[in-house]
Parts: C-alpha cells; sequence; structure tokens
C-alpha cells in the first residue's frame, strides 16, 4: 500500500500545485529544470529522424547487422544535425531527435533533413551494399520537422528523469515520420513560409524542392513533402 499512497499524493501534486514558467533563449538542460510544476517555453524547430521498417529489420536479420544500420543512420543523422548548429536531444531506439533555436532554425532544420537524405543514399547505402554484396537491405528513413512555441518540462523520479518537450512541433515532427518512406522528408507548412528560396528550389533549374499535400488524419493539415538531398 505504500506505492499507492505515494502515487495518489504525487499525481495530487502534480495536478493541484501551480506552475511556474521562464522563457528560455538556449536549449535548456536537465539539470536546469526543477523537478515540480516548473517549465521552461522557448520558440523551436524540432526534427525527428527515423530509421523505417526497423520492426522487419530486427525481426529477419542478425541483430548485429540491424546494429550496424542503426548505428550508422543515427551517427550520421546525429553529425548532420550538430553541422547545423542543432541540439540533440534525445535517441529513442531507431530515431533521433533535433532541436534548432534562433532566427534560423527553419532553413537549417530544412538543410538538416535534406542533408540525412543524401547520407543515406549516398553513404549509408553505398558502404552497406559494397560490404555486403550479396545480402541486400534497402536502407529508408523518414524525417518530419515543425516549428512552434515548446515547453520543456523535467519527468520521470529523482535520479531516473529526463526533459520532456510540450507542444505542437515535438508532436508533429515526431508524427510525420510515420508517413511513408516514399518521400524522405516532410515539413509543415509553418516551417515551408519561413524558408528562403534556397531551401525552397533545387538544381541548375531552380525546381521546386517540395511538394505541397494534405495531411489527412491531422484535418487534412498542409504540409509538405520531398525527395531531394543537399549534398553533405
Amino acid at each position: 500500500m505504500a506505492l499507492n499512497e505515494d502515487l495518489k499524493r504525487e499525481v495530487g501534486s502534480i495536478f493541484s500545485d501551480r506552475w511556474g514558467y521562464r522563457d528560455g533563449r538556449i536549449v535548456p538542460e536537465t539539470k536546469n529544470v526543477g523537478e515540480g510544476n516548473e517549465g521552461v517555453r522557448i520558440e523551436a524547430t524540432i526534427l525527428y529522424a527515423d530509421l523505417s521498417d526497423s520492426t522487419e529489420l530486427v525481426d529477419t536479420y542478425e541483430d548485429w547487422r540491424a546494429a550496424e544500420i542503426y548505428k550508422a543512420f543515427l551517427r550520421c543523422c546525429a553529425k548532420v544535425i550538430r553541422s547545423e548548429g542543432g541540439e540533440i536531444r534525445s535517441y529513442d531506439g531507431d530515431r533521433v531527435m533535433g532541436l534548432f533555436l534562433g532566427d534560423s532554425k527553419n532553413t537549417s532544420a530544412v538543410r538538416t533533413a535534406l542533408k540525412i537524405n543524401y547520407a543515406v543514399k549516398k553513404i549509408i547505402q553505398p558502404a552497406y551494399n559494397a560490404q555486403y554484396p550479396s545480402k541486400p537491405i534497402p536502407i529508408r528513413h523518414c524525417v518530419g520537422v515543425d516549428t512552434s512555441p515548446v515547453m520543456a518540462v523535467r519527468a520521470g523520479i529523482r535520479g531516473s528523469n529526463d526533459i520532456a518537450w510540450i507542444g505542437r512541433a515535438a508532436n508533429h515532427a515526431a508524427k510525420l515520420t510515420s508517413l511513408p518512406h516514399t518521400y524522405a522528408s516532410r515539413i509543415t507548412a509553418a516551417v515551408y513560409v519561413q524558408l528562403k528560396d534556397n531551401e525552397k528550389l533545387g538544381g541548375p533549374q531552380r525546381k521546386p524542392m517540395w511538394e505541397k499535400v494534405n495531411w489527412t488524419p491531422m484535418d487534412n493539415a498542409e504540409i509538405y513533402r520531398s525527395s531531394w538531398t543537399w549534398k553533405v
């Protein structure tokens, strides 16, 4: 019964205690956010990069082979996120979350998405094929990007907690990665309208890199999808 009483007391406090907020200009660290009802609000662009078909991968192939693909994908994603000024804020199995702040946060996040697509197509897949020519595996992924105000809160228990990101950008960016991998990159309209022509038009003929579509499960929200790459 001790656990029952502890949970009732702590959940009651969560719902009854007043919240304290402060505005942030940098990505908060776990140690800088209180364990009570305290939040840090920031304007952020959030990117999720997810390895597609990972369930089939671990169900079908040796664990070490799947691990090599996981490691290669997450390593490239992390390096590209950092190279564009983003902060890595979580790894969750086969996906990584990047967080971008500042005036160029949307262009940086979009370049990151296109560069991850380049890394998968031009670096990871060729390297895998060269090492294992008799065991072909198509390596596919999805990246989602959204921008909005988000709130960072500290979640978990003492000695085992981390930052949770509350807001549309975190939720929608993650959901975009569940769409079919026929298009590697998807961004919301809120991100697209902030882009400059360099992130909208590509190639010598300056063709549109993004196609506008409706996100049917999300009240037909306007999103943009792309299969273009941006050389790393």
